[in-house]
């Protein structure tokens, strides 16, 4: 009689063992990522980034189910994810949050029939989640950020379209030096007191916009059935019926106590809007640091083609490190947000430079 083998599970292929394995290694390095995070956070933030780690973490233990015996040697997350998690155990800033989301909205599994449909939904979610964490560090530096990345790029563009229009005109290598230094040093003064100024007149607007401190001990002494209280919630933007409601709500909550906070409170936008100071320091720094860079090659006694050709390429490469930046903190693509910038700042150097020529020409 001849024997019956019994039915055994068929090995995965080896191409899906590869790709559950760096799954398995690029989780473990996105969990690594967050509990580094979360250890140099504290409260809400903390809690919030621990409990992406644990998810992370449920991800984790889908592959190595799936994985069983074939699990091998644990990988080596990405290089991108490594790189962060080192970048968040000792910095942990904003930039590690932004490129985290990118990493998050990248995820691969709403493509992968290996992965379940509550992983592909995480994913998203924790994109989401990290936008939110990263959006909070962005409200912290939007105001002396904006200065810094603005006064750096006009720097940059406006020093070497003027160097390069001098140059054209056929000066000579010591007058351009001068009108870089000028160009640097107005340039540089300009950028700061505007920011100064334009910081200082939006946070006076906001604080013109912003409820007085007195009205909130105002709401316990309010006639009920006039209900004055409505009208200041229609004037900032309620329906007649929803202000109504609102402000019968808010009386109704006061009885003989008196409120510790006024109910006409806003939310408080000037953290966003920065420090005219610090923004008015910050543009004046980063545009000279901008400014002398095209200055550089005169400096050191290089002049005409030569002196253009390397100003040309510092200025290049710094437009390129801004743009890169900026795309990173705004969660889009670092190589697109850098070429534009470099595309925007030569564009204006060569309409300089053609308008250099035009009156170098006019004047011989």
């Amino acid at each position: 009689m001849a024997a019956v083998s019994l039915p055994t599970e068929h090995p995965a292929p080896r191409a899906d063992v590869r790709r559950w394995r760096r799954y398995l290694a690029d989780e473990r390095a996105e969990g690594a990522v967050y509990r580094n995070l979360a250890a140099r956070r504290s409260g809400e933030e903390r809690a919030i980034l621990a409990a992406l780690a644990e998810a992370e973490g449920r991800h984790e233990q889908h592959w190595l189910d799936l994985l069983g015996d074939d699990v091998g040697r644990p990988m080596r997350g990405s290089l991108r994810t490594r790189v962060l998690a080192g970048l968040a155990k000792r910095f942990g800033s904003v930039f590690v949050l932004a490129l985290m989301q990118r990493a998050e909205d990248r995820s691969p599994y709403a493509d992968d029939d290996d992965a379940t449909a509550s992983m592909a939904a995480d994913e998203r979610i924790h994109g989401e989640v990290v936008r939110g964490l990263a959006n909070r560090g962005r409200m912290r530096l939007s105001g002396t950020f904006r200065a810094a990345v603005f006064g750096a790029n006009d720097g940059l563009v406006s020093n070497l379209a003027l160097i390069i229009g001098i140059s054209a005109s056929g000066a000579d290598r010591h007058f351009v030096l001068l009108s870089g230094i000028a160009g640097l040093l107005a340039g540089a003064l300009s950028m700061g007191a505007g920011e100064y100024v334009s910081v200082r007149s939006q946070r006076e607007l906001l604080e013109a916009s912003t409820p007085h401190p007195d009205a909130g001990q105002a709401v316990a002494d309010l006639d009920v059935d006039a209900n004055e209280l409505a009208l200041v919630y229609r004037a900032r933007g309620m329906s007649e019926a929803e202000a109504t409601e609102h402000a019968a709500h808010v009386l109704s909550g006061i009885g003989e106590r008196r409120p510790t906070t006024g109910p006409v409170a806003t939310v408080d936008d000037h953290e966003a809007v920065g420090n005219g100071l610090s923004a008015a320091v910050s543009s004046f720094l980063f545009f000279a640091s901008g400014a002398i860079i095209p200055v550089l090659p005169f400096l050191l006694g290089m002049q005409g083609w030569a002196a253009i050709a390397v100003a040309g390429t510092l200025v290049g490469l710094a437009l390129l490190g801004t743009g890169a930046v900026v795309g990173v903190l705004s969660g889009a693509s670092p190589g697109k947000r850098a070429f534009r910038q470099l595309a925007i700042g030569f564009g204006a150097a060569v309409v300089t430079y053609a308008l250099g020529l035009l009156f170098g020409t006019g004047a011989a």
